[in-house]
C-alpha cells in the first residue's frame, strides 16, 4: 500500500524522532561504560582485571558508536535504510548473543533485561518500520 505525499512525509518524520529519541540510550550507555569501565555494568565481583575493564570499555565504544551512527541515517532528507538496516542487524546479533548467555548462565539484573528488549524487540520494529519508508 503507498501512501499518500503527506501521510509518508509524516511517517518520515515521527520515524526520525524515534530514531533519534531511541538512539540516547546506546549514547548514554556507551559513554557511561567507556568513563567508568566495568564497574558501570554493576558486576558483583567489582571491576575485574584489567583485559576485563578494557574489553568492557571497548564495547562500550562500539555501542557509542553505534548509538551516534543510527542518526545519521535519518539527518538528511531521505532515510538511509540500508545503513539503517546494518546498524539495526549489528544491534540484534548483540542481543542474541545477550539471549544466548541469559539461557545458558542466567538472566542478567533489570538494565540488562532492559537492553534486550531494545535489542531483540524495539530494534527489529524500528528496522521493519524502515522498510515502509
Amino acid at each position: 500500500m503507498t501512501l499518500p505525499d503527506a501521510a509518508r512525509r509524516r511517517e518520515r518524520a515521527a520515524f526520525r524522532v524515534a530514531v533519534f529519541v531511541l538512539s540516547a540510550v546506546p549514547i548514554a550507555a556507551g559513554s557511561a561504560g567507556v568513563v567508568l569501565g566495568a564497574g558501570f555494568a554493576s558486576l558483583a565481583d567489582g571491576p575485574g582485571t584489567p583485559d576485563a575493564d578494557s574489553h568492557f570499555r571497548y564495547l562500550s565504544g562500539l555501542l557509542l558508536g553505534i548509538g551516534i551512527a543510527f542518526p545519521t541515517t535519518v539527518a538528511g532528507r531521505k532515510v538511509q535504510s540500508a545503513r539503517f538496516r546494518l546498524l539495526a542487524l549489528i544491534v540484534i546479533l548483540g542481543g542474541l548473543a545477550r539471549l544466548l548467555s541469559a539461557v545458558t548462565v542466567g538472566l542478567p539484573g533489570p538494565a540488562h533485561q532492559a537492553a534486550l528488549v531494545m535489542e531483540l524487540g524495539v530494534t527489529p520494529a524500528l528496522a521493519l518500520w524502515s522498510l515502509r519508508l
